[in-house]
């Protein structure tokens, strides 16, 4: 009969612990819901500076869209580094060579803002205190503004 030495028992009553003792990594966390709205902002900025330089009866108007809009995409982005910081690469960034924004409409100004007051409106409900004052800033702004629009 063959002695096992505790060293080896201990090992083999080990093996099945290991799996457990581990956990798999976790996955990205999914996008932050203001990152899209950053970005949207910066969109409708740029659309409504177009707008400004192209049209000399709105160009008050959408200098003023244009205007809030940079600010909003500013709070939500500043907002969106402080919850998830950017990584610090040495790399420089890439560039994208995106066409400049077509010139809005009124009308398309106007909807924008109503998507932008909607988008962040629902958002509201889902996000923790401190982010839901931002939103219905944001909100609020937007709604404002299709009045100065209109």
């Amino acid at each position: 009969m063959k002695r096992f030495s505790r060293r080896a028992v201990l090992a083999v009553l080990a093996v099945p612990l290991v799996p457990a003792c581990t956990s798999e990594p976790d996955g990205p966390p999914p996008p932050d819901p203001l990152a899209a709205l950053a970005e949207q902002a910066r969109k409708d900025a740029a659309a409504a500076t177009a707008l400004a330089q192209s049209n000399t009866d709105l160009a008050t108007a959408a200098g003023t869209v244009a205007k809030a809009r940079t600010a909003h995409a500013t709070a939500l982005q500043a907002e969106v580094d402080r919850a998830r910081p950017p990584k610090v690469t040495t790399s420089a960034p890439p560039t994208t060579s995106s066409a400049p924004p077509a010139p809005a409409t009124k009308a398309t100004m106007i909807e924008a803002l109503k998507a932008a007051e909607k988008q962040t409106g629902e958002l509201v409900a889902t996000v923790p205190r401190y982010r839901a004052g931002l939103l219905g800033s944001v909100a609020a702004s937007c709604a404002s503004l299709r009045e100065v629009v209109a």
